[in-house]
């Protein structure tokens, strides 16, 4: 299967986080038939929480899709490699595949700053599929820190 599809559509929720001045990340989790059951973007901003990652965002709209948390044959695809917080929760929601954009240098814990998601000593370890459509995905996240360190220079 391709995920171009999916990560367009998370790449619109990305789109979506900035007019809440967030950092623009989107996610969608799919379904076994490619059938989406959540999606998310960045929140934290907007709802002052921290745990408002558009991952966690959209975990929590697929299981609540699902009416269990268990989320065995889906995939989340994501437009930034999450961090740790968002790698453990779709490791312990059982989610069987991770796709996601561009890679975080700084945060990333899909196997670049850290590897959460293929961890051994974890009783659950998704496929990943990393660089699905990065260049639009570092696009816009590029553009949101170039606008907001021209802010912080005035």
């Amino acid at each position: 299967m391709t995920w171009d599809d999916p990560m367009r559509l998370a790449l619109a929720q990305a789109q979506a986080a900035l007019a809440g001045d967030d950092v623009p990340v989107g996610a969608v989790v799919v379904d076994a038939t490619g059938t989406v059951i959540g999606t998310g973007r960045n929140t934290r901003e907007a709802e002052g929480d921290p745990t408002g990652h558009a991952e966690i965002v959209a975990l929590r709209a697929a299981a609540a899709a699902r009416g269990e948390w268990r989320l065995t044959g889906c995939t989340l695809v994501v437009t930034l490699e999450p961090c740790t917080m968002c790698a453990g929760a779709l490791v312990l929601a059982r989610v069987d595949r991770l796709v996601f954009g561009a890679y975080d240098d700084k945060l990333g814990a899909a196997g670049s700053l850290w590897d959460v998601v293929r961890d051994r000593r974890l009783n659950h370890r998704p496929e990943v599929v990393a660089g699905v459509l990065a260049a639009e995905s570092t696009a816009l996240l590029d553009g949101f820190f170039a606008r907001h360190r021209s802010r912080e220079v005035r």
